[in-house]
């Protein structure tokens, strides 16, 4: 690794080198910023041996009417597996020279860490949202047809659709005369699916969240004050389904044109997994050909698809 300005931590950059905060302080950042890897099914896979994990997807049965001195009527299992690869291995890693960790302020150290926790969890909630592409029987999040399954609505009507990203976008914003009725057809389209009530979730950005308060239906709920957004970016609630705010969500582009929109979630816990190796992990070596401690934090996982019915993207304009 060569030595630059960027990569190590100077004495106009630093901050007090505690191993021990260090690790603490990285692990509390990373999740303060998680927001989607929060709200789906998480498989803990730490300390275990091999790269593959397979999940049991039990399909949906009916119920049998049992018959006055007839015996049960069994139940044919056709259990699918999920299969998810552990595949994904993040890391950050910065240089902290001696005189730095001598001279330098304490605020620093604080800066640092909450740099590398936001970094790792952004990847994190990064890499789960390809995977929702995929939700609703999406191609996924790159190609000539991504995101072709993401939802929008009719700025009148509130009527869903999938995207048209080959022409020049049919999506429309919240604060349209549709908006209301969008939301609710969102949540018609769980039901519809036979998406079970709780843990539902609307993962969205910061502009599709200030077009949401321009919704009276919204700001009537009981959504401020609590304190969760800033734990964990919960800002409310909207027929029955809790609202989240992020930045970690994408955005994508008409086919015709260079307009950006922004793309936030519908789903369920069910909808994804993330299933996690080895969990925030910080390491430190002393470099002595730099005269410095090597600070890396690192995390190992996998994500994938679980249940298509029980999620969707969406695509509003801005």
């Amino acid at each position: 690794m060569a030595f630059s300005d960027t990569n190590h931590l100077g004495t106009s950059e630093a901050g007090n080198f505690i191993p021990k905060l260090w690790s603490d302080e990285v692990i509390a950042t990373y999740k303060k910023n998680l927001v989607v890897a929060n709200l789906v099914t998480k498989i803990n896979h730490k300390g275990k041996k091999g790269n593959t994990i397979y999940i049991p997807k039990p399909a949906r049965k009916d119920a049998s009417a049992k018959a006055t001195d007839s015996t049960v009527t069994l139940t044919a299992q056709t259990n699918n597996v999920l299969t998810v690869t552990i595949d994904k291995h993040y890391e950050y890693s910065t240089l902290i020279e001696d005189i730095a960790s001598v001279q330098a302020l304490g605020s620093m150290r604080k800066f640092i860490t909450d740099d590398a926790g936001h970094a790792l969890s952004k990847q994190v909630d990064s890499h789960l949202m390809d995977a929702a592409a995929h939700l609703n029987g999406g191609n996924g999040p790159v190609g000539a047809t991504n995101w072709n399954k993401a939802q929008v609505f009719d700025a009148t009507t509130g009527v869903l659709a999938d995207w048209a990203r080959g022409g020049a976008g049919n999506a429309s914003a919240f604060s349209a005369a549709g908006g209301d009725k969008a939301l609710r057809a969102m949540v018609e389209k769980l039901d519809l699916q036979d998406v079970p009530m709780d843990n539902r979730c609307l993962v969205i950005t910061p502009r599709q969240y200030s077009d949401l308060l321009g919704i009276n239906r919204f700001t009537e709920q009981q959504f401020i004050g609590s304190g969760d957004a800033i734990r964990t970016g919960k800002v409310g609630m909207i027929y029955g389904v809790e609202v989240f705010v992020t930045n970690n969500l994408p955005t994508t582009q008409c086919a015709t044109n260079s307009v950006v929109h922004d793309i936030g979630l519908m789903l369920h816990k069910e909808a994804l997994v993330l299933a996690e190796q080895v969990g925030i992990r910080t390491q430190t070596q002393y470099k002595q050909e730099y005269l410095s401690d090597l600070l890396t934090a690192d995390t190992l996982y996998g994500v994938a698809e679980y249940r298509d019915e029980a999620g969707f993207a969406f695509i509003t304009d801005r």
